[in-house]
């Protein structure tokens, strides 16, 4: 079949996000990715000065989002699909341009983690934020203020001539436009993304961004990279070098590997089960980050899962790719300029 994207409608059981919390957020923001000044001494010093640069001070002008319940009912989510022979991506529009599933059409696999459920919790910077599938995360270091709004959203031409989904929306806590365009070649083994974001002031702005992808985690999942060390960040404030972990998704608790991906080595992350099928991510140079975020096997990761999805599903990881080598740094943009 010819590349085509149509309009559909996902039914899931949901909770509802709530109204905007009408009090303006005007306390700091409460960071968890933040490192000791004896830690910032260790780093390189690119790594160093981008992990102080303009951290965000608070999410105004975003609102927050924290009127979200747990009692969920039957919902009709509008839905955007881009499908070829070979793949089908569903996309949420009216929740940050989300891709909520990626399916390989012959076998019906799932490439990425599909939710069955929409169950918001804090952890957006502005609140609300759900788990699964493949979301855009710009701004600052966590998750997009824009996670549980609408995107704007337009069929445009591809380059390959056919038809491309393309998503755009002013990013405000940066005061920078952004666009994520996802096309599907009619022969394409592989869901194409290109990103642009433009700073259109004459001063640099601060910029963050990772393109963030749930994977399942069944047993035998493997993360592979190319990549010997890895920057480990255990949420205690302080990120050390360390050998790349041949079997990262066993640890106890919840982490961050970010991988040092050598310089002109070609940047990609993978997640493979045991018969070694899965989901290979890869971009241009301009992406050199590349992480792992695990839960843990413990039970304060296996309990969260369980909060962002139902009992009884299989875990879930992200795998990312990102600006910077790591999620603590802000990388600035020169005025007029872009990062695409």
């Amino acid at each position: 079949m010819a590349t085509a994207v149509r309009r559909a409608v996902l039914t899931l059981p949901a909770a509802p996000v709530g109204p905007e919390n009408p009090l303006p957020p005007l306390l700091p923001l409460d960071e968890a990715h933040t490192v000791d000044q004896d830690t910032l001494r260790t780093l390189p010093p690119r790594m160093a000065r981008q992990a102080g640069h303009a951290p965000l001070r608070s999410p105004l002008p975003a609102r927050i989002l924290d009127g979200y319940g747990r009692r969920r009912t039957p919902a009709r989510l509008d839905a955007l699909v881009i499908e070829n022979e070979r793949l089908r991506a569903t996309v949420l529009p009216s929740l940050g341009g989300r891709v909520h599933s990626l399916t390989h059409k012959e076998t019906g696999r799932q490439l990425v983690y599909r939710n069955p459920v929409f169950q918001p919790a804090s952890f957006a910077l502005n609140g609300a934020w759900f788990s699964g599938g493949i979301e855009w995360n710009i701004g600052a270091t966590g998750h997009s203020a824009l996670s549980c709004l609408p995107v704007h959203a337009a069929v445009v031409t591809a380059p390959d001539g056919g038809p491309m989904l393309r998503l755009w929306e002013w990013e405000r806590l940066r005061d920078v436009p952004f666009q994520v365009d996802l096309w599907l070649p009619a022969d394409a083994d592989f869901l194409y993304a290109g990103v642009r974001i433009r700073n259109p002031h004459d001063a640099p702005v601060p910029v963050y961004w990772w393109s963030n992808t749930a994977v399942e985690q069944a047993r035998g999942t493997r993360v592979l990279v190319p990549a010997e060390e890895a920057w480990h960040y255990g949420y205690e404030r302080s990120l050390r070098r360390v050998p790349a972990p041949p079997e990262p998704l066993g640890g106890a608790y919840a982490a961050d590997w970010f991988y040092d991906v050598p310089d002109g080595e070609r940047k990609w992350i993978a997640a493979l089960d045991v018969d070694g099928r899965g989901l290979v991510q890869t971009s241009t140079d301009g992406l050199p980050g590349r992480k792992l975020f695990a839960w843990g096997t413990g039970p304060g990761g296996r309990r969260w899962q369980e909060w962002l999805t139902e009992p009884g599903m299989p875990g879930y990881a992200e795998i990312q790719a990102g600006l910077a080598r790591t999620q603590l740094e802000h990388v600035p943009l020169e005025g007029g300029g872009e990062f695409s």
